[in-house]
C-alpha cells in the first residue's frame, strides 16, 4: 500500500519502538492491499455459513413442530426479514464503530467521541458491545469473551457432519466414528487456515459456489416436479402440490404449541445467523465503507430468496404427511421420493456433510480472528501468545523457495487458531456421554440461545439506547444509515426478547423439541445459556477484582492502532495498517488507580 511521508514515518517509529530490544510491545500488521478480502470473499463468508446443515434439516422440524404449511413457511420467510434487520443493525454499528482521531489533527489516536473517523476493526460484537457498555472497565470483555471462546465454534455442526458422512457411506451410525470425523473436521479446517491463509480463502469461495449451484438444483428439481416432471419415481409433484398448497389446507389445523413455535423460529434465526461472519474479519476486508454494506446486504436478500424457495420446492414433491409421520430431514426424504431409490438420499446426504464443512472451515477462519481480539485485551491467560499472528508455512516455503525483493508474507492468528480448537474438542468430549444426536441438538440450541439470540438482543438493544440518549451526537455521525431509523434495531430486539423467554415454555408431548422426543429437558439448554452470564461475570471479579487486589496491581492495557489514508489519497477511507499491543500490572495507590 503506497503511503505518505508523514503516515510511513509513523509506521517506521512504531515497527522500531516495537521490535527494539527488551520491548514487551506486540506489533500485529493488518494484511496488505493484495491480502485483503474482495466484495466475492465477503459474500462467500456469508454463503458458506449460512447455506447448510440448516435449510436441509431444520425445514422438517419446522413443518413438524408448526403442522402447517402455510405457517412453516411464514416462519422462514420472517426468519429472513429477522436476518436482514440483524443485518442492518450489525452495519450500523460497524461502519460507525470504533471511532479514532485522525493522526493529521495533532493528537495521538484515540478511541472516543465527537468528530473522529471510523476505522473498521475486527472482532464484530465484540467491538459493539464493548463500545455500548463501557462501564464498570473489563467487564463486557470477560463476559462476551469468555462466553465467545467457549462457544464460538461449530462442534454441534461438525457432529452433524460426522452422522451424515456415515449416512452417505451406508453405514450404521456408530457414535465413536462419528466423533472421530467430528474432531478430524475440526482440526483440518484450524490446519488449513493455520498453514495457508490464501488457500483456506479459496477453499471457502469454492465451497460457496458448490452450495449455491446444489441448492439451486434441489429450487429447480421441486418446481420441476411440481409441473409434472418425473425423475424414476413417477408424477409424485402433483400430488404434493394438491395436498400442500391447497389454500383451504395450507393453514389449517396449525400446532397451538407456544413452546415449538419458539423453538422452531430459533432454529430458523439460526440458519439466516450467516450475516455476522464478515464483521468478525472487518480490517481484513478491501475498502469497507465503499463496497462492503452493498456486498452484504445483496448477499443476504440472495440467501432469503433462496431459502424461501427452497422450502417451497420440497414441499412441490413431498406430502405433509410424509414428513411429519418420519422423523428424516427434508432433504432425505425430498430425494427419496423424487428419485426413488436409495442412492439419491446417500449422494444428498454427502452433499450435506460437505456443506456442513464448509460451515466449519468459514467459522474457524472468522471466530479464530475474534479470539485474537479478544486476547489483545490482556484478559486470557497469555494473552500476547495467543494475540500473535505468525506467517504461515506456505508463505515461508514459497519465499525460501521462490524469493521475491519486497513480498508481504501472509500471515495467521496461529495460536488463536490452537485455542479455537482446543475448545471445540473439549464440547465433543463434554457430549460424548449422550447420543450423536442429542448433542447435536444441544450444541446448535445452546450456539444459537447464546451467541445469536442472547448477544443479540444486547447488540440490538445498544443501538437503540446510544439512538435514545445521544440523539443526534450519533445518528449525525454514523458511516451507514439503515432504511427505517431504529426500526431494524426494533424488530431484531423484541424478537431476540420473545425468543430468551419462549424457549422456557413446555412444548407439547408430540412436539419434536419434547422431553419424549429428545431426551433433554426443555429448560436445561436456555438455562445453560443464561448460565454463561454468570459465568462469565465470575470470570470478570476474579480477573478484575480480586486478582488485583491481591496482587496489588492493576492491568494496564494500551492498543495503539496506527491508521493510515489507503493508497496515500487525501480523499481515501482510513484504514488500520498495523497495531502495537502492550499490557502490564502497575502498582496501586490506596484508592486503587495505577501508581
Amino acid at each position: 500500500m503506497p503511503l505518505t511521508a508523514a503516515d510511513q514515518r509513523r509506521v517506521d517509529e512504531a515497527e522500531a519502538e516495537a521490535e527494539a530490544a527488551g520491548s514487551t510491545k506486540l506489533l500485529l500488521r493488518s494484511p496488505p492491499d493484495t491480502q485483503k478480502l474482495g466484495s466475492i470473499t465477503v459474500m462467500c463468508l456469508i454463503i458458506n455459513r449460512t447455506i447448510g446443515s440448516g435449510i436441509y434439516v431444520t425445514p422438517a422440524i419446522v413443518l413438524r413442530a408448526t403442522n402447517s404449511v402455510g405457517v412453516s413457511l411464514l416462519l422462514w420467510t420472517l426468519g429472513a426479514i429477522f436476518g436482514i434487520c440483524g443485518l442492518l443493525v450489525w452495519l450500523e454499528l460497524g461502519l460507525s464503530i470504533p471511532k479514532f482521531q485522525p493522526p493529521d489533527s495533532g493528537t495521538d489516536s484515540i478511541d472516543g467521541e465527537g468528530a473522529f473517523e471510523n476505522v473498521p476493526r475486527s472482532g464484530g460484537e465484540k467491538n459493539y458491545l464493548e463500545y455500548i457498555y463501557k462501564d464498570p472497565r473489563f467487564q463486557t470483555t470477560c463476559m462476551y469473551g469468555v462466553i465467545f471462546v467457549i462457544l464460538g465454534n461449530l462442534t454441534g455442526n461438525a457432529i452433524a457432519m460426522g452422522q451424515y458422512i456415515m449416512q452417505a457411506a451406508g453405514i450404521p451410525n456408530h457414535e465413536a466414528a462419528v466423533r472421530g470425523i467430528a474432531v478430524a473436521a475440526l482440526t483440518a479446517a484450524c490446519l488449513i487456515h493455520g498453514l495457508w491463509r490464501n488457500g483456506g480463502i479459496v477453499l471457502n469461495n469454492v465451497l460457496a459456489l458448490i452450495k449455491v449451484l446444489t441448492l439451486t438444483a434441489v429450487i429447480v428439481i421441486g418446481f420441476a416436479a411440481a409441473g409434472g416432471a418425473s425423475f424414476g419415481n413417477g408424477t409424485v409433484g402433483k400430488a404434493a402440490v394438491k395436498t400442500n398448497f391447497d389454500t383451504h389446507k395450507s393453514f389449517s389445523r396449525p400446532s397451538h404449541d407456544a413452546g415449538s413455535y419458539a423453538r422452531s423460529i430459533v432454529y430458523v434465526v439460526y440458519s439466516y445467523s450467516g450475516f455476522k461472519q464478515p464483521f468478525y474479519v472487518l480490517s481484513e476486508v478491501s475498502q469497507p465503507k465503499k463496497r462492503f454494506a452493498k456486498a452484504t446486504i445483496a448477499t443476504m436478500i440472495l440467501v432469503a430468496i433462496m431459502f424461501i424457495l427452497a422450502n417451497v420446492a420440497y414441499l412441490c414433491a413431498v406430502p405433509k404427511g410424509r414428513i411429519t409421520d418420519t422423523d428424516l430431514d427434508m432433504a432425505n426424504v425430498f430425494f427419496h421420493d423424487t428419485f426413488g431409490n436409495e442412492i439419491a438420499p446417500r449422494v444428498m446426504s454427502g452433499i450435506i456433510a460437505l456443506s456442513i464443512f464448509g460451515n466449519i472451515v468459514v467459522m474457524t477462519f472468522t471466530a479464530s480472528r475474534v479470539k485474537q481480539e479478544i486476547a489483545k485485551e490482556g484478559i486470557l491467560p497469555f494473552s500476547l501468545f495467543f494475540a500473535r499472528s505468525s506467517t504461515t508455512p506456505y508463505a515461508w516455503l514459497k519465499q525460501r523457495f521462490w524469493p521475491s525483493h519486497g513480498r508481504i508474507l501472509e500471515q495467521s492468528p496461529a495460536t488463536a487458531l490452537l485455542l479455537h480448537w482446543f475448545f471445540a474438542v473439549i464440547l465433543v468430549a463434554a457430549t460424548s456421554s449422550t447420543s450423536t444426536s442429542i448433542a447435536y441438538l444441544v450444541l446448535v440450541l445452546l450456539y444459537a440461545y447464546v451467541l445469536v439470540v442472547m448477544v443479540g438482543f444486547f447488540v440490538a438493544s445498544g443501538v437503540l439506547y446510544l439512538r435514545a440518549t445521544k440523539r443526534r451526537e450519533w445518528t449525525d455521525n454514523l458511516g451507514f444509515r439503515p432504511w427505517g431509523g431504529p426500526t431494524a434495531a426494533i424488530v431484531y430486539s423484541c424478537t431476540c426478547a420473545f425468543m430468551l423467554v419462549g424457549v422456557f415454555i413446555t412444548p407439547s408431548a408430540t412436539s419434536p423439541f419434547s422431553y419424549a422426543t429428545t431426551g433433554v429437558r426443555h429448560y436445561i439448554v436456555p438455562a445453560v445459556g443464561l448460565g454463561t452470564l454468570l459465568i462469565g461475570y465470575s470470570y470478570y471479579l476474579v480477573f478484575a477484582k480480586l486478582i488485583p487486589r491481591w496482587r496489588k496491581k492493576v492491568l494496564i492495557v494500551e492498543r495503539e492502532p496506527i491508521i493510515v489514508r489507503q493508497d496515500g489519497r487525501q480523499d481515501a477511507e482510513w484504514v488500520q495498517i498495523l497495531e502495537v499491543v502492550e499490557f502490564w500490572w502497575a502498582a496501586r495507590q490506596a484508592d486503587g488507580k495505577e501508581a
